[in-house]
């Protein structure tokens, strides 16, 4: 993939990124840096990426693709289903129960996605399921 001055701004804005933005976001970000780019040039530019195994797009049911780099060490995603926020976790526990599901189902787990979609302690009260009342 040639990295035109364009795609090296779209991959500096993902990579300085802390959460897991979508492609207007991306759009607002690098297009503050150069007013040149353009909406769809981020479109192309993040479809390049994750065509090319660096970046890994996420669909947190709030109906926008959002993005990341590929991460060094696996992470999985805790959503805030209130605020939208995003929290990546790791967590042991979860990883060995994974391995021996899969394992006990007759498979080698070589991949996963654990996406939880929660909402904070003080509104799960309010949001109880009605079965539950």
């Amino acid at each position: 993939m040639r990295m035109t001055d364009q795609r090296r701004t779209i991959a500096r804005v993902i990579e300085d990124s802390t959460d897991h933005p979508d492609v207007e976001e991306l759009h607002r970000r690098a297009a503050a840096l150069d007013q040149r780019i353009s909406l769809s040039t981020v479109y192309r530019t993040v479809n390049l990426f994750e065509e090319a195994g660096l970046v890994t797009k996420h669909d947190f049911k709030d109906g926008r693709a959002r993005f990341e780099l590929i991460p060094d060490e696996h992470h999985d995603h805790l959503i805030d289903i209130r605020s939208g926020r995003v929290i990546e976790f790791r967590n042991e526990e979860i990883e060995a129960i994974q391995e021996v599901i899969a394992k006990r189902l007759g498979y080698r787990l070589v991949d996963h996605r654990l996406e939880l979609y929660a909402v904070p302690l003080a509104d799960a009260k309010t949001a109880r399921d009605p079965s539950e009342q």
